[in-house]
């Protein structure tokens, strides 16, 4: 789990960052209408999950991994990053955010949508990372 702590919490930091940046532009959570300013935000754990797992194969695994170790590590490292993110999101919408219609029901797609793209991004990068296994015959 140490190996997952760091890139899980690099994730947390930077989604974090991005809803204060979203703030100072101007976003809220205070509707279903996604801004297409939002999507950028997805570049976020497809690459932290990147490097996270290929950390992981090349200097723990040494170069070799299979689809469900990459798949288990990349589940390490989206859970710390949805604490994170959890605790972050608390603070914006109780303390941060200055709409007055922000609510948990809004902010709870963005998160449930987060989870989909996370799991997405877990198998995607889990099947470009994985070793190629040599066929016997």
């Amino acid at each position: 789990m140490k190996n997952a702590l760091f890139p899980g919490l690099v994730i947390g930091v930077l989604s974090g960052v991005w809803l204060f940046i979203m703030l100072i532009m101007g976003l809220h959570f205070s509707n279903d209408k996604v801004d297409p300013k939002e999507f950028i935000s997805v570049l976020i754990p497809i690459i932290g999950l990147y490097v996270g797992v290929k950390r992981y194969r090349d200097n723990d695994l040494d170069g070799k991994m299979n689809f469900l170790e990459g798949l288990i590590h990349a589940f390490k490292i989206l859970i710390v990053a949805g604490i994170f993110v959890v605790f972050i999101g608390i603070v914006y919408i109780n303390w941060i955010s200055t709409a007055d219609k922000a609510n948990w029901s809004d902010f709870s797609g963005r998160i449930f949508a987060a989870l989909l793209i996370g799991v997405l991004s877990s198998l995607a990068v889990t099947l470009l990372l994985i070793s190629k296994s040599k066929k016997v015959g």
